[in-house]
C-alpha cells in the first residue's frame, strides 16, 4: 500500500513504517531523534522548486529503505524533491575531511540513483532553520569559510581505482561523482564542527564500487541511515572482492598548508568479525602520525607517558556521509555493493558509531533495534572483549623518537589460521620509513591473529630511516590473567618482560627482520625491575646515592662486572676484584635510561639483569 501526503505536515518522533511513500508538493515529513522505514520506494514530487516535497532528517533521524515487494528488485526512489540531512565536518580549512554523499543531485525525474554535484545549489548548503537552508557556494579561494559557507573548489577529489597519488580524480570542477563513491574536502575557517546540509534526490538500492587487486577505492556510507560495516565487510558479494578492512584518513589539524608536503596524517584501519561467541570483534587501530600516549590517545610529551584526550575512533555503525578507502583483494578486478540490507539505525550519539572524530566514551548506547549483542567500550574508547580464555588481545605502541607511535594490535581466537584472516587481520600495505609490523612470511601486518598458543613466536620487524631511541610498549592487554608478554631480542638473547617495564634502546638506521619476537615463555632468565636475589646475590640500582649495588654474602669469587646499554654497547668492565661482600659502582655520570648488568663467576656462571638508572 502506497501512503501519500497531500497539504500534510508529518511530525515523526517515534519509528514509523511505509509500505511505500509519496509526498505530494508544498508537504514534507520532518523525522526527529528517529527512523522511519519504507519497504520500496519514495516519491518526492516537485520540480525541483522550493515548493517541492521534503523529508527532513533531524536530531539524528534516519530513513532506512528496503529491496521492495521481490527482494533484490527495488522500483528506485522517484520525483525532483529533496531529502535533507546534516552532518558535520571535523577538520579546520587545511584539514580533509572523507566524505559520501547520502543523496545526489536532482535532475530529471527517474528511478535512478543520481550523482553528487560539487556545484553551488547541486547538494551542499548552509543550515538556515531546522527547515530552511542556503546552497554553499563553491569558491576559488585556497580556504573554505563558515559565513557565508564556501567551499574551495580546489580540495574537491574522488579516489578511483588504477590511479596514482598525482591522480586523483579532481571533481571541484561540476563533474559529478557516481552514488557510493567518495570525495575529500577541505573544511572551513570556523571555530566549531562546520555544519553541512546534503539535500537531494535520497540513494536506495544496490549501489556498485569498482574495485582493482591491491589497489584503492575511495568510497563511503552512501545512504541516509547508519551502514553496518560488519554486514557490509561481510556480504559474500563483497568479502571476494576487497581485503576486508575499511582505512579512515585523519589529518593533524595543527599542519596549517596548504602545500603536499607540509601535510601530517595517516590512515587508520578497522575491520570486524563475529567472535564465534554470538558477539563480535572489532580491530581498530589508530593512524600513525602522532604518538600515543599510556591510554592510547595522542601525546605531546617526551617521554609519552600523558594524554591529550584527542584520539579518534571507528566502530561498527558508520554514520551518514562518512568516506573511507577500501581495497582490492589480491588477482581481483571486481565490484563492490553497497546494499539496502546493509543499513540500520544507529544514531551518532551512540558508542558505536561516529563520524571519524575525537572518542565520546560516554555516550547513550540505546539506539539499536536490538543491543543483545552490542559491543562495549573502555573509557579509552577500545572494544572490551568478552571474558574468554578463547578470545584474548594485546596492543603495542612503538614510539620512534618520541614523535610518531605505529601501534599494532594482535588478536588471538580459535577460529584464526596460518594464512590471511579476514576480518581478523589488516596487512600494512605501505609501510612508513620509520615503521613497526608483524609478519607472516613476507607479508606485513598491523592487525594480525593466531589461535593462542604459549610456545608462540611472533616475528616482529622495526625499520628506521635514521639512528635513533625506539621504544615498545604494550597496551590494551585482555583476558591474559596477568600472564608475562616477552619481547626477546635475539641479538642480545634477552627476554624483555613488557607487562612489568617498557623496552628503550638505540637503533641504527636500518631494517630489523628477524631481531625481535614476542613470545609468551622465556629461555633464560626474564629482565625486570625487581631486586634480583638468589642465593648467592643481590643486584640493585641505589639511585638515591646514583650506585650499582652487588652483594655477595657467600663470598663467591666473582670475575668480572659489566654494565650495557640495552643497544649492547658496554659502559663499564669491571675486573680483578677482590673477594668481598658488597661491590659498589658509580653510575653518576651515565644518562637515565635502562641498562643490562652482568655478573660472570670464576666458573663462569652467568646472570644479566637490568637496571633503571634515574640519577637524582
Amino acid at each position: 500500500m502506497k501512503t501519500y501526503f497531500n497539504t500534510l505536515i508529518l511530525l515523526l518522533i517515534c519509528t514509523y513504517s511505509f509500505a511505500q511513500l509519496s509526498v505530494k508538493n508544498t508537504s514534507f515529513v520532518y523525522v526527529k531523534g528517529t527512523y522511519i522505514y519504507v519497504k520500496d520506494d519514495i516519491k518526492l514530487e516537485g520540480g525541483g522548486t522550493a515548493n517541492s516535497a521534503r523529508i527532513y532528517l533531524r536530531d539524528e533521524g534516519q530513513l532506512l529503505q528496503g529491496d521492495g515487494p521481490v527482494s533484490g528488485t527495488p522500483t528506485g526512489n522517484s520525483g525532483q524533491g529533496k531529502l535533507s540531512v546534516y552532518q558535520e565536518g571535523t577538520v579546520n580549512n587545511y584539514a580533509y575531511n572523507y566524505w559520501t554523499s547520502p543523496v545526489g543531485e536532482v535532475g530529471s525525474d527517474n528511478n535512478a540513483n543520481r550523482g553528487f554535484v560539487a556545484t553551488s545549489g547541486a547538494v551542499l548548503n548552509d543550515v538556515v532553520t531546522s527547515t530552511t537552508n542556503t546552497p554553499a557556494l563553491i569558491g576559488t579561494s585556497h580556504d573554505g569559510t563558515s559565513s557565508p559557507l564556501t567551499i574551495s573548489h580546489h580540495w574537491l577529489y574522488g579516489y578511483s581505482p588504477g590511479t596514482t597519488y598525482s591522480d586523483w580524480d579532481y571533481i571541484g570542477n561540476g563533474a559529478s561523482l557516481s552514488p557510493g563513491y567518495g570525495f575529500s574536502m577541505k573544511g572551513s575557517t570556523a571555530s566549531f564542527d562546520q555544519q553541512y546540509d546534503f539535500a537531494g534526490k535520497p540513494n536506495t538500492g544496490d549501489i556498485n564500487v569498482d574495485v582493482i587487486a591491491e589497489q584503492f577505492t575511495l568510497v563511503g556510507n552512501p545512504y541516509p541511515s547508519a551502514l553496518d560495516a560488519y554486514a557490509f565487510i561481510h556480504d559474500t558479494d563483497n568479502s571476494s572482492d576487497m581485503l576486508g578492512t575499511l582505512l579512515f584518513w585523519e589529518h593533524d589539524p595543527t599542519a596549517n598548508s596548504h602545500y603536499l608536503t607540509d601535510y601530517v596524517g595517516g590512515y587508520a584501519s578497522y575491520t570486524i568479525d563475529d567472535d564465534g561467541m554470538g558477539g563480535f570483534i572489532e580491530s581498530y587501530v589508530p593512524a600513525t602520525f602522532v604518538t600515543l600516549g599510556n591510554d592510547g590517545f595522542e601525546n605531546t610529551s617526551s617521554p609519552p607517558i600523558t594524554s591529550t584526550n584527542t584520539a579518534k575512533f571507528v566502530s561498527r555503525y558508520l554514520p551518514i556521509a562518512q568516506g573511507f578507502m577500501i581495497e582490492g583483494a589480491t588477482g581481483t578486478t571486481g565490484i563492490v555493493t553497497f546494499k539496502n540490507a546493509h543499513r540500520s539505525f544507529y544514531k551518532e550519539s551512540g558508542a558505536e558509531s561516529q563520524f571519524f572524530r575525537t572518542s565520546n566514551a560516554n555516550s547513550s548506547t540505546q539506539n539499536l533495534p536490538d543491543t543483545t549483542n552490542e559491543i562495549q567500550y573502555s573509557d579509552e574508547g577500545y572494544q572490551i572483549l568478552p571474558q574468554s580464555q578463547d578470545i584474548r588481545r594485546f596492543r603495542l605502541n612503538v614510539d620512534f623518537n618520541n614523535e610518531i607511535t605505529r601501534q599494532l594490535l594482535h588478536n588471538f581466537v580459535p577460529s584464526a589460521t596460518t594464512g590471511f584472516d579476514y576480518g581478523l587481520e589488516t596487512n600494512n600495505n605501505s609501510p612508513n620509513p620509520r615503521d613497526a609490523y608483524f609478519i607472516d612470511g613476507t607479508m606485513p601486518y598491523i592487525t594480525q591473529a593466531h589461535a593462542y598458543d604459549i610456545d608462540l613466536k611472533i616475528p616482529l620487524v622495526v625499520t628506521i630511516d635514521v639512528d635513533m631511541p625506539l621504544r615498545v610498549r604494550i597496551y590494551d592487554v585482555q583476558n591474559f590473567n596477568d600472564e608475562s608478554i616477552y619481547l626477546h631480542d635475539k641479538v642480545a638473547d634477552v627476554y624483555y618482560d613488557l607487562t612489568v617495564l617498557n623496552f628503550d634502546t638505540n637503533l641504527d638506521t636500518g631494517t630489523y627482520a628477524d631481531r625481535f619476537e614476542i613470545t609468551f615463555t622465556n629461555d633464560s632468565n626474564a629482565l625486570s625491575t625487581d631486586e634480583f636475589t638468589n642465593s648467592n646475590f643481590s643486584l640493585f640500582q641505589n639511585n638515591t646515592i646514583s650506585q650499582l649495588v652487588v652483594a655477595n654474602p657467600e663470598y663467591l669469587t666473582v670475575k668480572f662486572v659489566a654494565l650495557m646499554d640495552i643497544t649492547g654497547k658496554q659502559i663499564f668492565k669491571k675486573t680483578n676484584l677482590s673477594n668481598t661482600t658488597r661491590y659498589e659502582f658509580s653510575t653518576r655520570n651515565l644518562s637515565d635510561g635502562v641498562y643490562v648488568a652482568t655478573i660472570t663467576l670464576e666458573n663462569n656462571n652467568t646472570i644479566s639483569k637490568k637496571v633503571i638508572i634515574a640519577n637524582k
